[in-house]
């Protein structure tokens, strides 16, 4: 069998490899929340400028036709 210090050091080598996995997971979710960031500002950008882009179009289609009355 296993002597006592040999289960504690694998108990502790086991806890150090774990707290590493977790601050890798830590690091990469931090990542994929600064991407889906900036993607939701881009979506949000894309967004205001077609109604921009529908609003002006409108305004442009309403002097039209106040123009040709």
């Amino acid at each position: 069998m296993y002597e006592p210090f040999e289960a504690a050091a694998k108990l502790e080598t086991h806890r150090q490899v774990t707290d590493e996995r977790w601050i890798a997971l830590e690091r990469r979710l931090e990542m994929i929340e600064s991407a889906l960031e900036r993607l939701e500002r881009r979506i949000w950008l894309a967004v205001y400028g077609v109604v921009g882009f529908v609003l002006t179009r409108g305004i442009l289609v309403l002097l039209d036709v106040t123009q040709q009355v």
